[in-house]
């Protein structure tokens, strides 16, 4: 009895297990089926996704087709009615032409008697081809269309070509221009290209380079009342900005090696500048000695001009090295450092108390008031360096309001300055070849670009900003 029932107990475990077995094969059964139903259907709207698309890629296709078809049909109507309007436009005028060829005279002077019309022709200027088919009669193997159209078409085209050249100036109104038009229109539809049609000269004429360049120069240049000219003031900055100025280290060792070598400090800068070195610190120590060194076995400090001709063997060079040593005397090493602005009180001081300068009353005062740039004041010093004597006779004060009609003169501004005797010598009577005013212009010419001056006037002219008037015979004028 318990064996039995040791068995069943073990027959309902197997029982129990074996369900559970067949319920858990069931379910991933279940799953399994599921999850191939999912993908059956994926595929499904896959394949159906893509004849939906090919389809509509088909319409689409059939559309444009269809589309390009109507265009090209339309416009193939559109050209047989254009050339049909044409062939039509052309029979017209040929119809035309016959009439009027056959209305003309038989006598082969006809022609030239029409091409000689006043009213047809300008009187300067005779036909080109209207001798020509004047004199060449008729054929009679030829028909009246053919003789004939030649003369008309070199007379219509000698009439257009007259036409645009009176357009061209001026002398023929709207009307006339849009008759002259006409033919030429006729022309072109009848495939006309002779050279005298398109050979006529331009409607609007371009401005000759001659004209252009005339006023390129300042209007002083030329005779008074050429050209109205307006001039307007504008504030000129600092001659020498930070970029341009000398540092101060190389400004101590620039003195200190010039003065060890016994060379003058602005020489040995001024050649340096001549070279072409633009920087606030142009030269190294070593340049620097190596350079005073060469300068001071040249004598230098008895002939300046001479050592630097030797040194590069070009008298331009040493003309305007000698020119911008002058000028760095004039302002100080001081004003090459800080800028020609900060230096201003200094050099007017030193103008006003210089016996080398003569500047009349009013003149000083300006000077005083601080009216006078900057640029004047530096000229004015630089020219007593260069000459040893200058006179100013005109700055601000005592000068006129117009330098001509309408033109403010730049004496009120105190950018101008007129100079009136250089080195004890009157400018006046003084400006021949060699004189002391080709000297004095020169110099002004050489002059660095921050200093060069917009207008340099006197009898003489010697190119750049410089040229010669009439009525500046007693003085030599310097605007800014």
């Amino acid at each position: 009895m318990p064996q039995r029932t040791h068995r069943f107990g073990k027959s309902v475990t197997e029982l129990f297990f074996l369900a559970a077995a067949l319920s858990l094969l069931s379910a991933v059964v279940r799953r399994e089926r599921r999850q191939l139903l999912l993908t059956a259907r994926a595929r499904k709207r896959q394949v159906r996704v893509g004849p939906r698309r090919i389809a509509a890629s088909l319409a689409f296709a059939t559309l444009f087709f269809a589309g390009a078809a109507l265009s090209a049909g339309a416009g193939n109507g559109v050209v047989q009615l254009l050339d049909g309007e044409s062939a039509a436009t052309a029979e017209a005028t040929t119809s035309t032409g016959t009439t009027t060829d056959e209305a003309l005279p038989a006598d082969p002077a006809a022609p030239e008697a029409a091409a000689v019309d006043p009213a047809a022709q300008p009187t300067d200027e005779a036909p080109a081809d209207g001798g020509a088919a004047s004199e060449a009669p008729a054929q009679p193997g030829q028909s009246e269309p053919a003789a004939s159209a030649l003369p008309a078409q070199s007379s219509v085209t000698a009439a257009v070509q007259a036409k645009l050249k009176q357009r061209a100036r001026g002398l023929v109104s709207n009307a006339g221009q849009n008759s002259a038009l006409a033919p030429a229109q006729d022309q072109k539809h009848h495939g006309d290209r002779s050279d005298s049609f398109h050979r006529a000269p331009a409607v609007l004429q371009s401005q000759p380079q001659a004209a252009r360049q005339r006023f390129a120069r300042e209007p002083e240049a030329d005779e008074p009342g050429v050209a109205a000219t307006i001039w307007l003031h504008r504030a000129l900055a600092d001659p020498t900005p930070p970029s341009r100025r000398l540092t101060p280290a190389f400004a101590r060792r620039l003195t200190h090696v010039s003065a060890r070598n016994h060379v003058d400090w602005a020489l040995t800068l001024a050649v340096l500048r001549a070279s072409g070195e633009r920087g606030a610190a142009p030269a190294s120590n070593g340049r620097l000695k190596v350079l005073t060194k060469r300068l001071a076995s040249l004598r230098a400090q008895r002939n300046a001009w001479s050592s630097v001709l030797a040194l590069e063997g070009r008298t331009t060079f040493a003309d305007r090295t000698i020119a911008l040593q002058n000028l760095y005397h004039a302002l100080g090493l001081k004003a090459l450092v800080r800028g020609y602005e900060w230096a201003k009180p200094s050099l007017s001081k030193r103008i006003l108390n210089d016996s080398r300068i003569s500047i009349y009353p009013g003149g000083r005062s300006d000077i005083q008031a601080g009216r006078v740039n900057v640029r004047i004041l530096a000229l004015i010093a630089y020219l007593a360096e260069a000459h040893g004597q200058v006179t100013v006779s005109c700055l601000i004060s005592g000068h006129r309001l117009y330098a001509r009609p309408g033109v403010v003169s730049a004496h009120i501004y105190g950018l101008a300055a007129d100079i009136s005797a250089l080195d004890g010598t009157s400018i006046f009577g003084h400006q021949q070849p060699g004189s002391v005013t080709e000297r004095a212009v020169r110099n002004i010419l050489l002059l660095p670009a921050e200093l060069q001056p917009r207008q340099v006037i006197s009898l003489i002219g010697m190119g750049g900003p410089s040229f010669p008037l009439a009525n500046h015979d007693d003085h030599i004028h310097v605007g800014y």
